[in-house]
């Protein structure tokens, strides 16, 4: 009997390449993994008070100078994953930005646990250009949040 090669390509389901990590980072820059949710059905939420009181628009688009600085925003959770490299992953929307540019999204990292749907304030630090490899950069995300309902 003859030695036999086989060659196959496994392709990744849509459903699991979009669940396998976080995603993209918010704004505009590229990436080939499950980006931030489209705009959804978010109503304008009211910005949070006082003086770290950001909306999630001002966070993407201010991000230079809110770079290692506390931001604390009230948005909507439209994704979540949990447990990712000790944290979980948490996209907020709050009815400002537009999808075609990358602004109404923001992601933050947290441990706390929270659900699609659910209305948080999140006070975090601004960290920008962060790359944790395998090709997942963020140019904005709000790290180690604690969120109150």
């Amino acid at each position: 009997m003859k030695p036999v090669l086989a060659l196959a390509t496994l392709a990744l389901t849509a459903t699991f390449a979009a669940n396998a990590m976080p995603g993209a980072g918010a704004g505009p820059a590229p990436s080939a993994h499950s980006g931030p949710p489209a705009a959804a059905a978010v109503k304008k939420l009211p910005k949070a008070s006082g003086p770290d009181g950001r909306t999630v628009e001002e966070v993407v688009k201010g991000k230079a100078a809110l770079k290692d600085k506390t931001v604390l925003v009230n948005a909507q959770v439209v994704k979540v994953t949990n447990d990712i490299m000790g944290k979980n992953w948490v996209h907020l929307q709050d009815g400002t930005g537009k999808a075609a540019d990358g602004t109404h999204d923001v992601i933050v990292t947290t441990k706390d646990k929270v659900a699609v749907g659910d209305v948080v304030k999140a006070k975090g630090t601004v960290r920008t250009d962060v790359n944790i490899g395998q090709g997942y950069a963020y140019s904005v995300l709000i790290e180690d949040a604690a969120l109150a309902k």
